[in-house]
């Protein structure tokens, strides 16, 4: 871990495109600022683990449930009127 020290208004630069400047500073809270690429992605830890949590959760599933998933009629009918759509369509 890479310990400094900065003053307000003072900047850390990460990979020559990532900016954090230190805007206030007062008892023992710290504002700052970040400039980044939109695609970097920015969280608060606690944002970021409620994230990661709920990924988890919604990748956990129930393999038995998966495989008693039945078609339904209208599903069979749906799938067979798509594919004529589909065969008619690249006749014309």
């Amino acid at each position: 871990m890479l310990i400094l020290t900065r003053k307000v208004n003072q900047k850390l630069i990460i990979n020559d495109d990532i900016e954090i400047i230190i805007l206030e500073s007062y008892k023992n809270t710290v504002k700052i600022g970040v400039n980044a690429p939109n695609n970097v992605q920015i969280y608060r830890e606690e944002i970021y683990n409620e994230i990661k949590k709920s990924n988890k959760q919604a990748h956990h599933f129930d393999i038995d449930a998966i495989n008693n998933i039945r078609p339904t009629t209208s599903s069979v009918q749906n799938f067979n009127l798509m594919n004529k759509i589909k065969k008619d369509d690249t006749a014309n």
